[in-house]
């Protein structure tokens, strides 16, 4: 159920940064808005990238593992603060 609602917020970020960078575009915000929606933006796409690079570790992870290894469970840091940097 974890594996799923990380990938909810992974999807629901990246609609976001979506719907935030065409905002943007269409040039009728104002600076102030602009500025707010661009660090959005900002703190959306770390924690895109975060997630895309725990998925690609976990990846890692199971493409190195001998056939003869043990199954081990996969414990990604707490990232609850990840947004406070």
């Amino acid at each position: 159920m974890a594996a799923k609602q990380k990938q909810a917020r992974l999807e629901d970020a990246l609609t976001t940064l979506e719907s935030l960078v065409e905002r943007m575009e269409s040039g009728e915000l104002s600076l102030e808005e602009s500025l707010k929606a661009f660090e959005e933006g900002v703190r959306l796409t770390r924690e895109c990238q975060q997630a895309l690079k725990q998925a690609e570790q976990k990846v890692s992870i199971l493409l190195d593992q001998s056939q003869d290894a043990e199954p081990a469970p996969f414990n990604p840091p707490d990232n609850d603060d990840a947004g406070s940097h």
